[in-house]
């Protein structure tokens, strides 16, 4: 009983869906071949009308071969053109710039000889834990025989509250008057106030025009003139293991843009006692792309940093996995967090600096990386030449004035000048080969160069399409509806 009503209801329904149909009636076959004829005759489609207006069967082939190869050459070019876009091309432009004055980059320069001597002597160990900390900013391995030694061991039981950011703090090269002898940017007196003091895998380091110092808003106005420094290594203070291959004595500094931390990794320069290093610098500035042209990603913004860069995002990166997995932050790392005691750097941040590298958890480059490229910056690629420094003359000179000995003079004076060479800017600019608006440029000239169309001429094609269509579909439909009407109700039992 109940199958029949629901199907008796259903039949009504059917009913009135297909008396509201015929109410619009279908168009005739005549009145169809007219809306095509019509059409054929007045749209923008060049080549159309001459088909459908010819009565001549040779022209009207002659037509439709040219319209059909028309319609196929337009294919190929709109199918080429879309490849080549999706292919993400770029091209590259090189610009330089002439300016008045040009900003001075920021140099943070550091002791190749790390520690003092006395200190190193009471702690003889601190090379091998040097060596964990540096590993830090390096996924270098450590011997096992250096970490796993059973000095190391004990030193590490026997000083849990040792802390590294105070021994190399309190330690390490320092400045002052002393050390820092003479200091000049563009003609004026600078001292030690001058640089801020930041820590690298050198130690205790510094930094001469800093984001946040004054100097950072001055300009170079003149080329061949900028930074002038002459500094005391003190070398008998201060000394360094040479078993690893650290044996030289003198500077290490980098050049780096005043918003960015320094990274000496395969960047710094170096100056030996005994040497004036003369370096000419020029800044390049280079803008990528984002991807799917290039492979920066602009939304990536660091905690502690203002201004993006791979090497700061290695170091968030690594910083965010240690301080999840061991509860606190190692030396040299961003971020607001306990320090790492040594026993922490022996059991868990070596074994997971470990992991980081064996798992690729931060990795840089690509887009897709941990730490993609960043979408804009400053670098500044140096010249650097080296003369004997002091010559005799100045060597007594020096000596005199310092109240020092000539061979000391020689052993730890290191003389570093850092000038522009010219007053310009290089812009390497990474650009989009193909820009959207080009592309539909580019479409819209095929279509009208092949078949005299244009977006107008896409409109009209698409509401006789939709006309077409809709016919169609209203003849199924009421061809459906009749046959379900017909069919007989369902037997009930």
């Amino acid at each position: 009983m109940f199958k029949n009503l629901l199907y008796h209801y259903k039949k009504r329904l059917l009913g009135k869906i297909r008396r509201y149909l015929s109410k619009r009636p279908l168009p005739s076959p005549t009145d169809r071949k007219k809306f095509d004829h019509d059409f054929a005759i007045s749209t923008s489609f060049h080549g159309i009308h001459n088909i459908a207006q010819n009565q001549n069967k040779v022209r009207k082939v002659i037509w439709l071969s040219v319209v059909l190869g028309s319609v196929s050459l337009l294919v190929w070019q709109i199918y080429s053109r879309l490849v080549n876009y999706f292919m993400w091309p770029t091209t590259t432009s090189i610009e330089v710039q002439y300016v008045e004055k040009i900003e001075f980059p920021a140099v943070t320069f550091c002791n190749l000889n790390r520690f003092q001597t006395e200190a190193v002597s009471r702690f003889g160990i601190i090379f091998f834990l040097w060596d964990i900390v540096s590993k830090v900013l390096r996924l270098q391995e450590i011997s096992g025989n250096n970490t796993g030694s059973p000095e190391a061991l004990d030193f590490v039981a026997s000083h849990r509250n040792f802390s590294i950011t105070e021994f190399v703090k309190n330690n390490g090269f320092y400045l002052n008057h002393d050390t820092l002898v003479h200091c000049e940017f563009f003609g004026k007196t600078c001292d030690p106030k001058d640089f801020k003091h930041v820590f690298t895998e050198y130690g205790n380091c510094f930094t001469f025009n800093y984001g946040e110092n004054v100097q950072s808003k001055n300009k170079v106005s003149v080329s061949g003139r900028g930074l002038k420094l002459l500094l005391d290594v003190h070398q008998e203070e201060f000394t360094d293991n040479p078993v690893p291959g650290f044996a030289d004595a003198g500077v290490i500094f980098v050049i780096h843009s005043p918003k960015k931390e320094p990274q000496f990794d395969g960047l710094g320069l170096s100056s030996p006692v005994g040497m004036h290093a003369r370096v000419t610098i020029r800044q390049l500035k280079t803008i990528h792309q984002e991807y799917p042209w290039g492979e920066c990603n602009p939304d990536i913004k660091l905690r502690n940093f203002t201004t993006y860069s791979t090497y700061g995002c290695l170091k968030e990166c690594k910083a965010k996995h240690i301080q999840r997995l061991c509860g606190c932050l190692p030396f040299l790392l961003p971020g607001n967090g306990v320090e790492c005691d040594l026993l922490k750097y022996y059991n868990c941040v070596s074994p997971i600096l470990d992991h980081i590298e064996r798992k690729g958890l931060c990795t840089m480059g690509t887009h897709n990386s941990s730490c993609p490229v960043p979408c804009e910056e400053t670098e500044y690629p140096a010249t650097i030449a080296y003369s004997t420094f002091p010559s005799q003359r100045a060597t007594k000179f020096l000596a005199k004035k310092l109240n020092q000995s000539q061979e000391y003079i020689r052993e730890n004076l290191v003389n570093i000048e850092i000038n522009y060479s010219d007053l310009n800017y290089k812009i390497t600019q990474q650009q989009k080969a193909v820009s959207v608006p080009e592309l539909l440029a580019d479409v819209g000239g095929q279509l009208g160069l092949f078949c005299g169309a244009s977006l107008i001429t896409i409109i009209e094609i698409i509401e006789y399409l939709f006309t077409s269509f809709y016919w169609v579909f209203i003849f199924f439909l009421l061809k459906i509806l009749e046959m379900i009407q017909r069919t007989s109700p369902p037997q009930t039992v």
